[in-house]
């Protein structure tokens, strides 16, 4: 299955992991290059750059496939040191990363000038234009339906991919309620030429987080997220718990950021994966947890997926166009250069 992502990144099909915190560790992202998908390692989850650079030298020892890194930039009084966690990274010789959250100029130049293809996650149409306009090599855009922050538009990826895809020259990306194949195939034929998950992965066995955990995504609904931070306008979709419905409520009844603080730290979700309490702290889930009946091996779910959908895509002929494009061009849509 190849597409202009797949070419870019060196995989074998158009299927990102996403970098999700406590999560998107060696064992993940290895498990998921080796599958033929793309990799990715979450930068912050690591305690220190060093840390970083030993764990990427553990996925290295782990696959020989391409892989990535996630660094998201978050607003912090005190900040992680970014440049040295960059650094890091540009000197582990990986080859693609992921950048997320605030303006990730800076980031970009850097990893450009050292040959580094560079991944943006947006969650807005101006975003992923602004990420083309400062060297992204592909964006990731993130509908509504996503686990984590989805933005303040809550335009949903069935308007956001035609609408990112048809205006940017860089390949899209989709993530957010994507699970399947059918959601492959549905990303490609509204302009897409990848799709990135996080909820279905963690849902894998190789995913480091208790089996509990799992087995509460694999039962739960695509009604049982929380959006919380609403009111302070840095909205985040979370799982629906007695912790993430209490901030709701405080947040509701005029309460700030102090008020929840205790309830949000990130070390109570840490403890949610480590030992398996989902009631325990705020842990991040989409709404497409409605969709995972399942814990598979990430060998048997990249490839399940990418055959699902290239049957999906079949079944419809290959004579597909994609949206136009931003130069007011037709194009050739991914979608017909499926292989057997």
């Amino acid at each position: 299955m190849q597409t202009r992502v797949t070419d870019l990144l060196g995989i074998r099909f158009p299927i990102i992991q996403g970098g999700m915190q406590w999560v998107a560790t060696s064992e993940l992202a290895a498990a998921v290059s080796n599958a033929g998908g793309l990799g990715i390692l979450s930068a912050l989850t690591q305690p220190s750059p060093e840390a970083l650079a030993r764990e990427i030298r553990r996925c290295f020892d782990q696959t020989d496939r391409p892989f990535g890194v996630n660094l998201t930039v978050l607003p912090a009084i005190n900040p992680p040191p970014y440049a040295e966690y960059r650094h890091a990274i540009i000197e582990s010789g990986v080859r693609v990363v992921e950048t997320a959250g605030g303006n990730p100029a800076e980031h970009v130049a850097a990893f450009k000038a050292a040959g580094i293809a560079v991944i943006h996650k947006c969650t807005s149409l101006r975003h992923a234009r602004k990420a083309e306009a400062i060297g992204a090599d592909i964006v990731s855009i993130d509908g509504f339906e996503c686990a984590g922050h989805p933005g303040e538009d809550d335009i949903t990826g069935l308007i956001l991919i035609p609408r990112v895809s048809a205006a940017l020259r860089i390949p899209v990306v989709a993530s957010g309620g994507i699970a399947d194949g059918r959601g492959l195939a549905a990303a490609l034929m509204l302009g897409a030429e990848g799709v990135s998950m996080g909820t279905r992965f963690m849902c894998s066995r190789e995913a480091p987080i208790h089996e509990a955990i799992k087995q509460r995504i694999v039962e739960a609904s695509e009604l049982e997220t929380e959006l919380i931070f609403r009111s302070l306008r840095n909205t985040s979709r979370v799982s629906s718990n007695r912790v993430s419905r209490e901030v709701v409520d405080v947040l509701a009844r005029g309460g700030q950021f102090e008020d929840v603080r205790h309830l949000v730290a990130g070390a109570r979700g840490r403890v949610v994966y480590a030992e398996g309490d989902p009631e325990w702290g705020i842990w991040t889930v989409g709404m497409v947890q409605g969709l995972i009946e399942d814990i598979p091996s990430c060998s048997d779910l990249v490839p399940r997926i990418a055959h699902e959908a290239r049957r999906l895509i079949g079944s419809f002929g290959f004579g597909v166009s994609a949206p136009d494009s931003a130069d007011g061009a037709r194009h050739s849509t991914p979608v017909a250069r499926l292989h057997s």
